[in-house]
């Protein structure tokens, strides 16, 4: 009777049918879909995310790890099969500088674990100590096999046992580069099917561990918001950006008059600029050097700019779904925006504006990227792909890449380790290449004096 009624308000919400393949008889003794999730981190406030198999009451409680006797619940929260059974808790009121366990209620229930479930609050630094150290990971192209949907042959999804590495190293945060799901043909034609291949990516089990105990950020790429290769043509492009939000919990979501998922967010003495390369993006078969060709969009283009002049953070990391200085490859990069993208490289050396690294995705490969432009500090952009989806060779076009650093070519599944750490006059980055073994493949360290222009004093000595 259960299962006959739960089907039958199914019929009445069409997006709950993008769940329906989700739905066994045995999956349902166990009230979550996927989750829970850590998003955002401030100084006193976090965000947790976790979805429900069916319409449930949910909560929170969490307390000051060690301290149990500090307990707080969260307000109840119920999940609808129209909202696709998400469900959203900003945590504030917090504790800056403090790790919480935490745990989730549905129906009154607790849901049981076997792996830790924490997050953390940023410290207040300023005025008071040097930054603290922190570490990030990054990665970008994460394909779930779903064998009714996918091409006939091999299948296109690995071994998900990358997530595992990447949680072994203990990051303080993750950061999505996009392709983090893949949608199929099936898929991109309407909101249900969007939203189905959503669910079922983020409810992949060894992804769970990873959620649960990390702070996730995520910008998009082209198969997570639409058909391959896709633009600002795509139909269904506000419909992608909506499910984006419901499914992340960043900060912020572009700007109140500019749509897209882009954002800028602080840790410690880092912020990080997170890019839009698809919601304003021109078509990639315009010439290469058109004047008015753009991947950002002017207002997206003029946010960034006016961004870095701002910040005042160490550190400036600018993260983008595609490669930003490889200058030979054919494929979907920077490079094929070339009038945009020398606007960043002149606005950096005219503004003076130091500390700017990039990172990025897509490539299916992962390798350093070292750029020298005229009375610029060296530029870096360190590629991290594939997480899981399929494997790429390097392109007859790629083979000579005067910018990439030796050694730095991994093609193999990977991920990215940004670790900051030092005082702030004497910041040091150290990069870090592992594969999906968590064997670490490359390193390089790059300190803050390496990314500054030279003082008047010395530019006139020279």
């Amino acid at each position: 009777m259960k299962r006959r009624s739960f089907l039958s308000h199914l019929a009445f919400s069409p997006v709950a049918w993008s769940l329906l393949r989700l739905q066994t008889e045995g999956a349902e003794t166990d009230a979550l879909l996927s989750g829970p999730l850590v998003g955002y981190s401030e100084m006193t406030e976090t965000m947790i995310w976790l979805q429900t198999r069916r319409p449930a009451r949910v909560q929170v409680r969490y307390w000051v790890q060690g301290k149990p006797e500090t307990t707080r619940l969260s307000e109840e929260y119920r999940t609808t099969h129209a909202g696709d059974g998400i469900a959203k808790f900003t945590l504030s009121g917090l504790t800056f500088g403090t790790r919480y366990d935490y745990e989730v209620y549905v129906d009154g229930a607790r849901i049981e674990r076997p792996y830790p479930m924490t997050f953390q609050t940023q410290p207040m630094w300023k005025w008071r100590t040097e930054p603290p150290p922190f570490k990030v990971a990054f990665g970008s192209c994460h394909y779930v096999n779903d064998p009714p949907f996918d091409r006939p042959g091999r299948p296109y999804g690995d071994s998900p046992k990358v997530f595992s590495a990447i949680l072994a190293q203990k990051p303080d945060l993750m950061l999505w580069l996009g392709d983090n799901c893949y949608y199929r043909e099936a898929d991109y034609q309407t909101e249900a099917g969007m939203r189905y291949r959503y669910a079922h990516t983020r409810a992949q089990a060894e992804l769970q561990p990873l959620w649960a105990a990390v702070h996730h950020y995520a910008i998009w790429d082209d198969h997570d918001y639409g058909p391959n290769d896709s633009d600002r043509t795509f139909r269904r492009r506000d419909t992608a950006l909506r499910i984006f939000r419901d499914y992340w919990c960043n900060p912020t979501h572009g700007t109140p008059e500019t749509p897209g998922c882009f954002f800028r967010f602080d840790w410690a003495d880092v912020e990080f600029f997170m890019l839009d390369g698809r919601y304003h993006r021109m078509p990639n078969h315009l010439p290469d050097d058109a004047p008015d060709k753009t991947m950002l969009g002017p207002e997206q283009l003029g946010w960034l700019l006016e961004s870095l002049r701002s910040s005042e953070a160490t550190f400036k990391v600018v993260a983008s779904g595609g490669q930003v200085l490889n200058p030979v490859s054919p494929w979907e990069c920077f490079g094929r925006f070339k009038v945009e993208q020398s606007r960043i490289f002149d606005f950096i050396r005219s503004e003076k504006i130091p500390g700017v690294v990039f990172i990025s995705g897509d490539r299916h490969l992962a390798e350093l990227n070292r750029r020298l432009e005229p009375n610029l500090y060296p530029l870096y952009d360190f590629t991290s792909s594939s997480l899981t989806a399929g494997v790429a060779k390097l392109s007859k076009a790629e083979q000579d890449n005067p910018c990439r650093v030796p050694g730095t070519l991994v093609e193999k599944h990977n991920f990215g380790i940004l670790e900051f750490s030092g005082p702030r006059a004497n910041r040091l980055l150290t990069m870090r290449c592992f594969d999906e073994n968590g064997d670490e493949q490359w390193k390089r360290e790059i300190p803050i004096s390496e990314l500054r222009f030279p003082r008047p004093s010395e530019e006139s000595g020279r």
